[in-house]
């Protein structure tokens, strides 16, 4: 039952982080915060990752940052939402900047951690 509260908590961290992000970057017509809010999480999830094999941190702290933190911060439903807003408004090459920024620097982001840790 503890598990659940770990995942909880965590989830509504990483929510008000992504609240946060979009508040702060309300003023921009383009998902910005969207694309910022992944990035951050796959940083995030990273580092959760090195730090967990390298200290042996306990499985409930791996449910609070991965599967809570990460879980509530990154988005991917409002990514597609978003994608398909810009398409229904004729916003076509931002709808695939999107789709192209948001997968390439998301991976590129653990690739490169992955590989420096």
């Amino acid at each position: 039952m503890i598990q659940f509260l770990y995942v909880f908590v965590g989830g509504g961290l990483g929510t008000l982080m992504r609240y946060l992000i979009s508040l702060l970057l309300n003023s921009v017509s383009l998902p910005l915060a969207t694309l910022l809010s992944n990035i951050i999480s796959c940083v995030i999830l990273v580092l959760f990752v090195f730090f967990s094999q390298k200290f042996n941190l306990h499985d409930n702290l791996r449910l609070f940052f991965i599967i809570g933190v990460c879980g509530g911060l990154s988005t991917f439903s409002t990514f597609s939402y978003e994608t398909v807003q810009l398409l229904k408004t004729g916003y076509f090459y931002y709808a695939f900047f999107n789709i192209i920024f948001n997968i390439s620097f998301c991976l590129s982001v653990i690739y490169f951690l992955v590989k420096k840790l």
